[in-house]
This record gives C-alpha cells, sequence and structure tokens, in this order.
C-alpha cells in the first residue's frame, strides 16, 4: 500500500521558517544569514522560501508581526481567564514562556531585529504598525479598567499604555545587561508601583472584557 504523503500548510511552512530563521539568525547574525541557509534548516528548499516570501526582509517583518500578534492573543486569552488585576497580574508571572513565538524566547534576537527594520527609514512604518497595536491593547485595559472603577479623572489611557511599553522595552534591556541587578520580574513589580501610584490598586478593581 502506498503511503500517503500529506503536505505541510501555508501556516506550518511559515511556521517552520520563523523557528529556523531565529537559529540562523542567532547563528550566523541577521546581516550574514543567507535564504539558503535559512531554507535549508526548516527542510525546504530555496523555492519553497520565496513562495511564500519575497525577500528576508519580508520575512522579518513578518516575523515581528507574528510576535505582536502572538503577544495580544496570550494577553487577550489570560485577560479573559482573570476579571481582578491582580490575578492578571499574577497571570502573567507564571506564564509558561517556552511555548512563546521564537522571538518571545529570545529577546535578544527581538531588539537586534526590530533595530535591523529601523535602520532603513523606508520600513519603520511597519514598525509603527506593530507598535501601535501593542500600545491599542494596553489603552483599552487601562481605559475599561478605569471605567469599570467607576473613575473619570485625568488619566490618559494613550499615554499610560506608552509609559507601561516603555518600561518593558527598558527592563528587556536592562535584563539583557545586568541580570544580576534586574530580577526577571521587574517590569511586573514595576506595574505594580505604577498602578498603586495611579490609584489602580484597588482589591474592587475589575478588567473588563477588551475586544481584540
Amino acid at each position: 500500500m502506498s503511503r500517503v504523503r500529506t503536505r505541510p500548510t501555508r501556516d506550518d511552512t511559515r511556521d517552520r521558517l520563523f523557528e529556523a530563521a531565529a537559529r540562523v539568525f542567532e547563528q550566523d547574525g541577521i546581516g550574514g544569514a543567507s535564504i539558503e541557509a535559512i531554507a535549508a534548516a526548516a527542510g525546504f528548499s530555496r523555492g519553497a522560501f520565496y513562495s511564500n516570501f519575497k525577500s528576508k526582509d519580508e520575512l522579518i517583518i513578518a516575523m515581528l508581526e507574528d510576535h505582536v500578534e502572538q503577544s495580544i492573543r496570550r494577553n487577550m486569552d489570560i485577560l479573559a481567564q482573570h476579571d481582578n488585576l491582580d490575578d492578571f497580574i499574577a497571570a502573567l508571572k507564571t506564564m509558561d514562556r517556552s511555548r512563546q513565538d521564537p522571538l518571545g524566547r529570545s529577546p535578544l534576537l527581538h531588539m537586534e531585529m526590530i533595530l535591523f527594520v529601523a535602520r532603513a527609514e523606508k520600513r519603520r512604518p511597519e514598525l509603527a504598525k506593530r507598535l501601535r497595536a501593542r500600545r491599542k491593547l494596553v489603552a483599552d485595559i487601562v481605559e475599561a479598567t478605569l471605567k469599570s472603577n467607576g473613575r473619570n479623572d485625568n488619566l490618559n489611557p494613550p499615554w499610560m499604555a506608552s509609559v507601561v511599553l516603555a518600561l518593558e522595552d527598558g527592563f528587556r534591556l536592562h535584563r539583557l545587561i545586568d541580570p544580576e541587578t534586574t530580577p526577571a520580574d521587574s517590569f511586573l513589580r514595576a506595574i505594580t508601583d505604577l498602578r498603586r501610584r495611579t490609584g489602580l490598586a484597588s482589591d474592587h478593581v475589575k478588567v473588563v472584557r477588551v475586544e481584540p
């Protein structure tokens, strides 16, 4: 009986290319990584690569986009299970990060790829689009929390979102440079302090479901 051969779906192919590209980028550097090496590491031909991406730059942008989408999806899944800010932050602390996408598992590579894209001014709008998506998620959570608590003060959710993301990116960099004095939970500890200073630390504050 002949075996039935199944071809990988387009999503499977892209996922394998993402994983392979991350390994090759970390080994050879983003600039030194060739399309042939990435395709070979994924177990594909050069033609299979070009059937999904026009260039290495397009692959990198797709990886960054996938990372943002997965990050938003993970946060929304956790948010759906916890209607209290303290519980939500606690769940973030205990999240299994081994199952994240390649860029979630390798913050240094994530930063290197962002800088690689940012060096070309014409590609920066792609980065801006992803950054705005992250800001919107955080801003929506802040705004929903304020409404749930019956507050209507001078806090500006979009600006608060910018502050939160700047803290996250900053602590990620500090953790890479000086892990001895930058604990892994530094960002979440900073968020807890920020909540207290903004008056969002009440035990009765609940997070309203936010549509992605």
